[in-house]
């Protein structure tokens, strides 16, 4: 399979069905949840995975804005340039065989124009030991999206001061992501850094399982439960990912994801491209 079809098939895929891992989250939540109405959200979540499955249709109408991490092993032969083109082409051939809804507009302000390929997709780039590429898609439904925020602390903020961010910001987040959700959070370097860093968070974590474990039940104490309907699962899942930053700051930022989490990871090796 050549590798512009293996992206976009994995593209397709991951609007249709969520990662194992997710879906067994959800089950499992919905075995657990309390609350009256958060259950009948997760019943109805469940009711969504089995007509998308049976269907071939999205999970949701909002296929979301490709965003992609493509890590580069510096021993690599291919381009910056040519794996920048085999994402476009990728993403384009995805929205075209998937049923994407076309959700992204030219001009941010003014004239709003849909560009009526959902393109183009948000690619960061980094420099990786060893020869191959990796690619690392999110595909961002604003509902969620709209929901994350980046705070910039003070310096002695610690980890209290993390949870406390993260908290505050969820608790203004509400019901409006689609909850249960998982959060991506990003800490250090720079006010933007801490952003990529929340969204790359979603694969790679610092494996803090204290911090993550100690955010996550203060997120479902919160209540605002599935569907924002109230209940124990307010979240899923937190992963955590840091990196040095300032003395004189403490970024903080949170990437919100939807029950419907659409995400895939594709590695090639030397060669392979």
């Amino acid at each position: 399979m050549d590798a512009e079809k293996r992206i976009a098939d994995a593209l397709v895929m991951a609007i249709r069905r969520l990662p194992g891992e997710t879906e067994e989250s959800l089950l499992s939540a919905r075995e657990r949840e309390s609350g009256r109405g958060g259950r009948a959200a997760l019943d109805a979540i469940a009711d969504n995975l089995r007509a998308a499955e049976r269907t071939g249709l999205p999970l949701c109408q909002d296929t979301g804005m490709f965003w992609c991490l493509a890590s580069i092993g510096r021993g690599s032969s291919v381009s910056i340039g040519y794996v920048d083109s085999l994402i476009r082409r990728a993403c384009l051939r995805a929205a075209e065989d998937g049923y994407y809804r076309r959700s992204v507009v030219s001009d941010p302000i003014y004239s709003r124009i849909n560009t009526g390929t959902n393109l183009p997709p948000v690619i960061s780039y980094e420099v990786v030991d060893g020869a191959g590429v990796t690619l690392r898609f999110l595909l961002k439904g604003f509902g969620s999206e709209n929901c994350s925020s980046v705070r910039m602390l003070n310096p002695t903020a610690g980890e209290d001061g993390v949870v406390s961010a993260v908290l505050d910001m969820m608790r203004k987040a509400g019901g409006k992501p689609c909850p249960p959700v998982m959060l991506g959070v990003g800490v250090g370097g720079t006010m933007d850094r801490a952003a990529f860093l929340s969204k790359k968070a979603f694969f790679v974590s610092d494996g803090n399982a204290a911090l993550e474990g100690r955010i996550l039940a203060e997120v479902n104490r919160l209540g605002i439960g599935p569907g924002g309907l109230g209940g124990d699962n307010t979240a899923l899942s937190v992963s955590v990912l840091s990196e040095p930053t300032h003395i004189a700051g403490l970024p903080v930022a949170m990437t919100v994801n939807c029950w419907a989490e659409r995400k895939c990871c594709l590695a090639f090796k030397e060669g392979e491209l």
